[in-house]
């Protein structure tokens, strides 16, 4: 689609009313965001959330949008009609009127992997293109550029909310050594019923098994993955550290030199440790 096509579509969905509402959403004041750089564990805390709020109605992918909205995918008339209150995804880097969030967090070296995968689905870039070739783009913020990069969200939200009452931070590799635990953080946070046995099934609801099998089912049903490549799953490892398996030794010099002190401040061990690095 060329840029003026790009730019009449925009144009029709704003006068239909069909434009995504995005950053420009109508914020309620007992709104909770659910916020991450794309890749970190989103769609899995979704998952995780609609499982603590009612276990026996399991979410699904066809049902997600339903239950916990993306910004992305609704329109702002439409997300003003959601029952409050509302739980809402976001990728926006800060924004001062989201009053309580649960923050995730993921290593940025094997963020850049599960990105660099979803590009290769959504058909952004081609199998031609490695992940040496990719890395420029995904330091520069190229393919999202309203996101920012992965120290600018990080950093966006880390030093405005950092520490206080209203905000949680979760760390996607925490999550995976111990779901329950912090399954039961996440419905402390919300006022949900944080019993063993309600965690113990909503992890149980939410496992990357149970994901992957729906996502095969549904795919066609649910907006992030319907108009993608079917030959890449959408719900990957659900692991951490394979960056050390499938990264050269330069993407990782790259990655904390540019965001160091970032992965630093959230709880990540540099390889290159004693490496300058730059804001």
């Amino acid at each position: 689609m060329s840029k003026l096509s790009e730019q009449l579509a925009a144009y029709a969905r704003a006068v239909t009313k069909q434009q995504a509402a995005a950053r420009g959403l109508t914020v309620f004041p007992d709104d909770t965001f659910l916020v991450s750089f794309p890749r970190s564990g989103n769609t899995w805390t979704r998952f995780l959330i609609c499982n603590l709020m009612n276990p026996d109605h399991p979410v699904t992918f066809a049902e997600l949008e339903s239950r916990i909205p993306e910004i992305y995918f609704v329109t702002d008339r439409t997300l003003r009609a959601f029952p409050r209150p509302r739980v809402i995804k976001s990728h926006e880097c800060f924004d001062p009127r989201y009053r309580r969030i649960i923050y995730i967090v993921r290593d940025p070296r094997d963020v850049l992997i599960s990105y660099y995968e979803f590009q290769l689905k959504r058909r952004v870039i081609s199998d031609e293109c490695s992940l040496e070739q990719f890395l420029p783009q995904f330091l520069e913020s190229a393919i999202e550029p309203k996101i920012g990069s992965w120290r600018d969200h990080v950093v966006s939200w880390i030093a405005t909310r950092g520490g206080q009452g209203n905000f949680l931070l979760l760390r996607y590799e925490e999550m995976l050594a111990n779901t329950q635990k912090e399954a039961s953080k996440i419905a402390a946070f919300l006022g949900f019923d944080g019993s063993p046995e309600r965690t113990a099934r909503a992890v149980e609801l939410s496992s990357a098994e149970r994901m992957r099998k729906l996502e095969k089912e549904q795919s066609d049903k649910w907006s992030a993955t319907k108009k993608t490549r079917r030959d890449k799953p959408f719900v990957r490892k659900a692991a951490s550290g394979d960056w050390k398996s499938r990264l050269s030794s330069s993407c990782v010099e790259q990655i904390e030199t540019a965001w160091g002190d970032a992965m630093r401040s959230v709880g990540y061990e540099l390889v290159n440790a004693n490496l300058a690095m730059t804001p």
